[in-house]
């Protein structure tokens, strides 16, 4: 009955083409939360051990600047210059931890979906303005569950943040008796820590989102028994219509099979269920060919065109049915076979005075 109303239930997996389709318009299982956590847990990581390095670069600049100011001020007014300069080493240095983060990102993503550029996925879609639509999705039960969820990640990533920086709570009191450098050292090593501490969580709730986004993908693009079918036809074309092509391709090969009857030289019959039409060149040198073969209506068929045109019908039961079952139409018969159907040509050219 369901199927009669045009409703049938999603039960079925998604089929290699609707898979690639979905691709296509940019449907994929993607979390973007696992991304900004492999950022900021890789991120920071990189920051640490590349830390000491950094550090020491940036204060050897701020001291070569400080220290040479009057000279710089002489020879550079403007500061054009030394600006410049310390903007170039600036990012020289800080470099590698932006491409530590870029190649992060692009390998998260290269990792969940593989590597494709959908441009449908970058069209402008009209519809997505539509404020009915925007107020129908506002109140549906998947914005509430997102909001639920949502509220509930940040209430413990908030919850671990709180623990991180309780923590190290107790070494800010030992920040004014340090220097201005081991201040910043402190506070950078306290940050350090507090950051890799919270994108660890958020790390494990991201994983935990992409295995609910691929689960909610894998629901989205599921299809019906009468799906399938529909993609089957769509691809391969109805079983009716298969069945007819095929139908026209057998009627076209019979049709030139019975058409080469007349030039062979011999047909060897069962006598009545099988019929075998042989041609031998003996300027090409080569064995005899068949070139038609059928059972029971062909057979008679092949038979009747052979006797139309004067074409020897010679019955040899043993021979016939070897002929049918190891030669195809166009395939030069067996060595086994030779002797037979050499005293059968022989025989055949004799009665018509023809010299081999």
């Amino acid at each position: 009955m369901a199927e009669e109303q045009g409703f049938q239930e999603k039960t079925e997996k998604a089929t290699p083409r609707r898979r690639q389709k979905a691709r296509e318009e940019g449907r994929v299982a993607k979390s973007m939360e696992l991304n900004s956590a492999l950022i900021i847990v890789l991120g920071c990581s990189a920051i640490f051990l590349l830390g000491p390095t950094l550090s020491s670069q940036l204060r050897l600049m701020m001291s070569t600047t400080m220290a040479n100011a009057p000279s710089l001020a002489l020879q550079d007014p403007t500061f054009a210059k030394s600006w410049t300069d310390s903007m170039l080493t600036f990012f020289t240095v800080v470099g590698p931890v932006f491409a530590v983060m870029l190649v992060i990102g692009l390998t998260s993503n290269i990792a969940q979906v593989g590597f494709h550029i959908s441009s449908k996925a970058l069209e402008p879609k009209f519809d997505k303005l539509n404020v009915v639509n925007g107020l129908k999705k506002l109140f549906a039960v998947r914005s509430l569950v997102t909001l639920v969820r949502d509220t509930t990640k940040l209430g413990i990533v908030g919850l671990i943040g709180f623990y991180a920086i309780r923590a190290e709570f107790d070494k800010f009191f030992m920040l004014p008796d340090m220097t201005v450098w081991q201040i910043a050292t402190t506070m950078g090593t306290m940050a350090l820590v507090i950051a890799l501490k919270i994108g660890a969580a958020m790390l494990v709730l991201a994983a935990l989102d992409y295995a609910y986004q691929r689960y909610e993908f894998e629901k989205s693009i599921k299809m019906s028994k009468q799906d399938i079918r529909d993609e089957m036809k769509d691809t391969e074309g109805s079983p009716q219509v298969k069945a007819r092509v095929r139908q026209i391709q057998r009627e076209m090969a019979r049709n030139r099979m019975m058409a080469d009857v007349p030039n062979a030289d011999v047909v060897i019959t069962n006598p009545t269920h099988i019929a075998v039409a042989l041609k031998y060149d003996s300027s090409l040198g080569i064995a005899p060919i068949v070139v038609a073969k059928g059972e029971r209506l062909i057979a008679q068929k092949i038979k009747e065109i052979a006797y139309a045109h004067d074409v020897p019908v010679i019955e040899d039961k043993p021979l016939a049915r070897a002929l049918f079952k190891m030669c195809d139409v166009g395939q030069a018969i067996p060595g086994n076979l030779y002797r037979a159907v050499a005293e059968i040509l022989a025989y055949v050219y004799r009665l018509k005075g023809k010299v081999v």
